[in-house]
């Protein structure tokens, strides 16, 4: 077994900590980053909007 080992690369600390994160599955709502991105820029829009037509003070 110590032969199989030392051909072996070993994998670096932190991709493998990485892979392991992406391979769970986790509970709750599962969005498409398109979305989320999608839905950033239209909260962006709406407030710089909201800013022009409501003037303050």
């Amino acid at each position: 077994m110590s032969k199989k080992r030392k051909r072996e690369a070993p994998m670096p600390a932190s991709s493998a900590g990485l892979l392991r994160f992406f391979e769970d599955e986790t509970k709750g709502i599962k969005i498409r980053p398109e979305i989320v991105i999608g839905l950033s820029i239209v909260l962006i829009v709406i407030s710089i909007l909201i800013r022009f037509v409501i003037p303050t003070g």
